[in-house]
Protein backbone atom coordinates (compact mmCIF):
# COMPACT_ATOMS: atom_id res chain seq x y z
CA UNK A 1 0.00 0.00 0.00
CA UNK A 2 2.43 2.46 0.72
CA UNK A 3 5.48 0.94 -1.31
CA UNK A 4 5.86 3.86 -3.28
CA UNK A 5 5.96 6.16 -0.58
CA UNK A 6 8.45 4.46 1.09
CA UNK A 7 10.59 3.30 -1.50
CA UNK A 8 10.59 7.42 -2.72
CA UNK A 9 11.70 8.21 1.55
CA UNK A 10 14.34 5.73 0.43
CA UNK A 11 15.85 7.25 -2.54
CA UNK A 12 15.49 10.60 -0.51
CA UNK A 13 17.33 9.58 2.31
CA UNK A 14 20.03 8.27 0.10
CA UNK A 15 20.18 11.18 -1.81
CA UNK A 16 19.92 14.07 0.79
CA UNK A 17 21.76 12.32 4.12
CA UNK A 18 24.89 11.38 4.74
CA UNK A 19 23.72 8.26 6.64
CA UNK A 20 25.37 4.48 6.37
CA UNK A 21 23.65 1.83 4.60
CA UNK A 22 22.59 -0.12 8.07
CA UNK A 23 20.84 3.93 9.35
CA UNK A 24 18.99 4.06 5.75
CA UNK A 25 18.19 0.47 6.11
CA UNK A 26 16.77 1.63 9.63
CA UNK A 27 15.01 4.28 8.58
CA UNK A 28 12.93 2.55 6.38
CA UNK A 29 11.95 -0.04 8.65
CA UNK A 30 11.10 2.62 11.55
CA UNK A 31 8.93 4.47 9.08
CA UNK A 32 7.22 1.19 7.68
CA UNK A 33 6.09 0.47 11.11
CA UNK A 34 4.97 3.74 12.00
CA UNK A 35 2.43 3.61 8.82
CA UNK A 36 1.71 0.12 9.70
CA UNK A 37 0.50 1.49 13.40
CA UNK A 38 -1.57 4.46 11.63
CA UNK A 39 -3.86 1.95 9.91
CA UNK A 40 -3.97 0.07 12.98
CA UNK A 41 -5.44 2.67 15.01
CA UNK A 42 -7.09 4.14 12.15
CA UNK A 43 -5.51 7.02 11.89
CA UNK A 44 -5.16 9.22 8.53
CA UNK A 45 -1.18 9.23 8.25
CA UNK A 46 -0.94 12.57 6.04
CA UNK A 47 -2.82 14.52 8.71
CA UNK A 48 -1.11 13.77 11.79
CA UNK A 49 -0.22 15.84 14.81
CA UNK A 50 2.37 15.91 17.48
CA UNK A 51 -0.38 14.69 19.94
CA UNK A 52 -0.50 11.26 17.61
CA UNK A 53 3.49 10.92 17.14
CA UNK A 54 3.77 11.53 21.00
CA UNK A 55 1.25 8.11 21.87
CA UNK A 56 3.06 6.52 19.00
CA UNK A 57 6.21 7.07 21.35
CA UNK A 58 4.55 6.03 24.20
CA UNK A 59 3.48 2.97 22.69
CA UNK A 60 7.07 2.23 21.64
CA UNK A 61 8.21 2.70 25.64
CA UNK A 62 5.67 0.52 26.91
CA UNK A 63 6.53 -2.56 24.35
CA UNK A 64 9.45 -1.94 25.77
CA UNK A 65 12.16 -0.22 23.25
CA UNK A 66 14.79 1.61 24.88
CA UNK A 67 15.07 5.90 24.60
CA UNK A 68 17.09 5.73 22.69
CA UNK A 69 15.47 3.01 19.78
CA UNK A 70 12.57 5.81 20.44
CA UNK A 71 14.98 8.47 19.67
CA UNK A 72 15.66 7.45 16.38
CA UNK A 73 12.30 6.38 15.35
CA UNK A 74 11.12 9.84 16.16
CA UNK A 75 14.12 11.08 13.70
CA UNK A 76 13.21 8.61 11.22
CA UNK A 77 9.69 9.97 11.24
CA UNK A 78 10.17 13.24 11.42
CA UNK A 79 12.86 12.87 7.98
CA UNK A 80 9.65 10.63 6.24
CA UNK A 81 7.49 14.42 6.84
CA UNK A 82 9.74 16.38 5.57
CA UNK A 83 10.30 14.15 2.49
CA UNK A 84 6.55 14.38 1.99
CA UNK A 85 6.19 17.93 2.62
CA UNK A 86 9.64 18.55 -0.27
CA UNK A 87 7.75 15.88 -3.05
CA UNK A 88 4.52 18.30 -2.24
CA UNK A 89 2.70 15.09 -1.26
CA UNK A 90 1.48 17.29 1.83
CA UNK A 91 0.51 20.78 2.03
CA UNK A 92 2.34 21.20 5.17
CA UNK A 93 5.17 19.38 7.34
CA UNK A 94 2.82 18.76 10.52
CA UNK A 95 6.25 17.99 12.74
CA UNK A 96 8.63 20.23 11.77
CA UNK A 97 9.08 21.85 14.99
CA UNK A 98 8.16 18.42 17.29
CA UNK A 99 10.84 17.75 20.00
CA UNK A 100 11.84 14.41 19.73
CA UNK A 101 12.88 12.86 22.95
CA UNK A 102 16.38 13.03 24.04
CA UNK A 103 18.73 10.36 23.64
CA UNK A 104 20.63 8.92 26.61
CA UNK A 105 24.63 9.31 26.70
CA UNK A 106 25.97 6.42 27.80
CA UNK A 107 29.58 6.08 28.05
CA UNK A 108 30.93 3.72 26.08
CA UNK A 109 32.91 0.92 27.36
CA UNK A 110 36.44 0.21 26.14
CA UNK A 111 39.01 -2.04 26.79
CA UNK A 112 42.55 -1.43 29.07
CA UNK A 113 46.16 -2.48 28.43
CA UNK A 114 46.49 -5.40 29.85
CA UNK A 115 43.31 -6.56 28.04
CA UNK A 116 44.04 -5.31 24.59
CA UNK A 117 47.92 -7.45 25.09
CA UNK A 118 45.92 -10.34 26.29
CA UNK A 119 43.57 -10.04 22.73
CA UNK A 120 46.56 -9.80 20.89
CA UNK A 121 49.18 -12.16 21.93
CA UNK A 122 46.90 -15.13 21.44
CA UNK A 123 47.66 -18.04 19.71
CA UNK A 124 45.65 -20.32 17.20
CA UNK A 125 47.49 -23.67 16.40
CA UNK A 126 44.72 -25.56 14.98
CA UNK A 127 43.28 -23.02 12.65
CA UNK A 128 46.28 -20.45 11.91
CA UNK A 129 44.39 -19.04 8.85
CA UNK A 130 41.83 -18.00 11.40
CA UNK A 131 43.67 -17.60 13.82
CA UNK A 132 45.94 -15.29 12.05
CA UNK A 133 43.18 -13.01 10.27
CA UNK A 134 41.27 -12.20 14.03
CA UNK A 135 44.71 -11.46 15.31
CA UNK A 136 45.03 -8.86 12.50
CA UNK A 137 41.13 -7.89 12.61
CA UNK A 138 41.29 -6.94 16.26
CA UNK A 139 44.96 -5.48 15.67
CA UNK A 140 43.66 -3.14 13.16
CA UNK A 141 40.41 -2.29 14.50
CA UNK A 142 42.28 -1.35 17.73
CA UNK A 143 45.07 1.06 16.02
CA UNK A 144 42.69 2.69 13.42
CA UNK A 145 39.13 3.11 15.21
CA UNK A 146 37.53 1.59 11.99
CA UNK A 147 34.48 0.52 11.89
CA UNK A 148 33.38 -3.13 11.29
CA UNK A 149 31.58 -2.34 8.34
CA UNK A 150 34.48 -0.07 6.99
CA UNK A 151 37.05 -2.91 7.88
CA UNK A 152 35.24 -5.72 6.03
CA UNK A 153 35.08 -3.46 2.85
CA UNK A 154 38.73 -2.81 2.96
CA UNK A 155 40.76 -3.97 -0.11
CA UNK A 156 44.17 -4.81 0.04
CA UNK A 157 45.00 -1.75 -2.20
CA UNK A 158 43.75 0.50 0.20
CA UNK A 159 47.10 -0.27 2.65
CA UNK A 160 50.14 0.76 2.01
CA UNK A 161 52.64 -0.73 4.51
CA UNK A 162 55.89 0.60 3.07
CA UNK A 163 54.43 4.58 4.00
CA UNK A 164 52.43 3.08 6.94
CA UNK A 165 48.59 4.00 6.04
CA UNK A 166 45.23 3.16 4.88
CA UNK A 167 42.04 4.28 3.05
CA UNK A 168 38.98 4.40 4.47
CA UNK A 169 35.14 5.26 2.99
CA UNK A 170 33.01 5.80 5.99
CA UNK A 171 29.45 6.54 6.05
CA UNK A 172 28.49 8.36 2.78
CA UNK A 173 31.16 7.17 0.95
CA UNK A 174 33.62 9.65 2.81
CA UNK A 175 37.41 8.77 2.24
CA UNK A 176 40.05 9.25 4.79
CA UNK A 177 43.74 8.64 5.55
CA UNK A 178 44.19 6.98 8.49
CA UNK A 179 47.57 5.86 9.61
CA UNK A 180 49.41 2.39 11.63
CA UNK A 181 52.01 1.76 12.91
CA UNK A 182 54.85 -0.41 12.39
CA UNK A 183 53.63 -3.42 14.42
CA UNK A 184 50.36 -3.57 12.68
CA UNK A 185 52.02 -3.43 9.23
CA UNK A 186 53.75 -6.47 10.16
CA UNK A 187 50.65 -8.15 11.53
CA UNK A 188 48.76 -7.32 8.20
CA UNK A 189 52.00 -7.99 6.36
CA UNK A 190 52.34 -11.63 8.26
CA UNK A 191 48.36 -12.59 7.74
CA UNK A 192 48.23 -11.30 4.13
CA UNK A 193 51.78 -14.22 3.17
CA UNK A 194 49.56 -16.77 4.52
CA UNK A 195 46.72 -15.84 3.04
CA UNK A 196 48.45 -15.82 -0.29
CA UNK A 197 50.06 -19.09 0.25
CA UNK A 198 46.77 -20.79 1.75
CA UNK A 199 44.66 -19.54 -0.95
CA UNK A 200 47.66 -20.73 -3.63
CA UNK A 201 47.52 -24.35 -2.33
CA UNK A 202 43.94 -24.59 -2.73
CA UNK A 203 44.41 -23.10 -6.12
CA UNK A 204 41.45 -20.81 -4.98
CA UNK A 205 41.75 -16.97 -6.44
CA UNK A 206 40.50 -15.28 -3.37
CA UNK A 207 39.08 -11.43 -4.12
CA UNK A 208 40.34 -8.14 -3.66
CA UNK A 209 38.95 -7.94 -0.18
CA UNK A 210 41.79 -7.62 2.82
CA UNK A 211 39.72 -9.78 4.86
CA UNK A 212 38.21 -12.93 3.57
CA UNK A 213 36.80 -16.64 4.06
CA UNK A 214 37.89 -19.31 3.83
CA UNK A 215 36.20 -19.77 0.31
CA UNK A 216 38.01 -16.65 -0.86
CA UNK A 217 34.71 -14.37 -0.45
CA UNK A 218 34.65 -11.04 1.52
CA UNK A 219 34.52 -11.92 5.20
CA UNK A 220 31.02 -10.71 6.90
CA UNK A 221 30.65 -8.55 10.11
CA UNK A 222 28.63 -12.11 12.04
CA UNK A 223 31.81 -13.75 11.54
CA UNK A 224 33.65 -11.17 12.71
CA UNK A 225 31.45 -10.90 15.72
CA UNK A 226 31.50 -14.04 16.49
CA UNK A 227 35.02 -14.20 16.04
CA UNK A 228 35.78 -12.09 18.64
CA UNK A 229 33.25 -13.56 21.16
CA UNK A 230 35.42 -16.97 20.36
CA UNK A 231 38.41 -15.01 21.70
CA UNK A 232 37.02 -13.59 24.40
CA UNK A 233 36.06 -16.88 25.52
CA UNK A 234 39.02 -18.40 25.17
CA UNK A 235 40.79 -15.97 27.60
CA UNK A 236 37.57 -15.42 30.11
CA UNK A 237 37.55 -11.49 29.68
CA UNK A 238 34.85 -10.63 31.86
CA UNK A 239 33.44 -7.94 29.56
CA UNK A 240 31.25 -7.77 27.13
CA UNK A 241 33.47 -7.54 23.91
CA UNK A 242 32.47 -6.97 20.47
CA UNK A 243 33.77 -5.17 17.50
CA UNK A 244 33.00 -1.54 18.16
CA UNK A 245 34.79 -1.58 21.30
CA UNK A 246 37.67 -1.35 19.51
CA UNK A 247 37.00 1.74 18.13
CA UNK A 248 35.73 3.14 21.79
CA UNK A 249 38.98 1.95 22.95
CA UNK A 250 41.00 3.39 20.28
CA UNK A 251 39.85 6.66 21.12
CA UNK A 252 39.65 6.45 24.88
CA UNK A 253 43.43 5.25 24.96
CA UNK A 254 44.24 8.51 22.72
CA UNK A 255 42.31 10.90 25.18
CA UNK A 256 43.92 9.32 28.03
CA UNK A 257 47.31 9.61 26.43
CA UNK A 258 47.01 13.40 25.82
CA UNK A 259 45.57 13.29 21.91
CA UNK A 260 44.14 16.44 20.74
CA UNK A 261 40.64 15.89 19.83
CA UNK A 262 40.06 16.95 16.65
CA UNK A 263 42.54 14.50 15.24
CA UNK A 264 40.99 12.01 17.07
CA UNK A 265 37.23 12.99 15.42
CA UNK A 266 38.94 12.67 12.15
CA UNK A 267 40.38 9.64 12.56
CA UNK A 268 37.48 8.20 13.30
CA UNK A 269 35.23 10.04 10.34
CA UNK A 270 33.11 12.03 12.94
CA UNK A 271 31.34 15.26 11.01
CA UNK A 272 30.91 16.70 14.29
CA UNK A 273 33.30 17.14 17.33
CA UNK A 274 30.06 16.60 19.25
CA UNK A 275 30.36 12.75 18.72
CA UNK A 276 33.72 12.71 19.77
CA UNK A 277 33.38 14.49 22.88
CA UNK A 278 32.03 11.79 24.54
CA UNK A 279 35.44 10.13 25.42
CA UNK A 280 36.45 13.16 27.01
CA UNK A 281 33.50 12.61 29.63
CA UNK A 282 34.67 8.99 29.74
CA UNK A 283 38.20 9.98 30.52
CA UNK A 284 37.15 12.46 33.45
CA UNK A 285 34.74 9.78 34.73
CA UNK A 286 37.53 7.98 34.57
CA UNK A 287 39.62 10.04 36.73
CA UNK A 288 37.17 10.44 38.84
CA UNK A 289 37.23 6.72 39.76
CA UNK A 290 40.93 6.69 40.62
CA UNK A 291 40.79 9.78 42.44
CA UNK A 292 37.65 8.16 44.46
CA UNK A 293 39.98 4.89 44.60
CA UNK A 294 44.05 6.20 45.78
CA UNK A 295 43.30 9.63 46.81
CA UNK A 296 43.18 9.89 50.66
CA UNK A 297 40.28 12.02 50.94
CA UNK A 298 38.79 10.99 47.76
Amino acid sequence: MYDDLLNGFKRYISLEKNLSNNTKDSYYRDVKLFLKWCDENLINFSAITHQVLERYLMCLKESGYKINSIFRKSQSIKAFYKYLFIEKKIDSNPLSSFKSPKPQRRLPAFLNIKEIEEILSVEFNKDRFNGLRLIAVVDLLYSTGIRVSELCNLLIENLDLEELWIKVYGKGGKERIIPINRKTAEVLRVYLEFRNSYFAKKGIFPSSYLFVNKSGGRISRVSIWKDIKKIARLLNIDKNIYPHIFRHTFATHLIQNGADIRSIGEMLGHSSLTTTQIYTHLDNSTIKDMHRKYHPKG
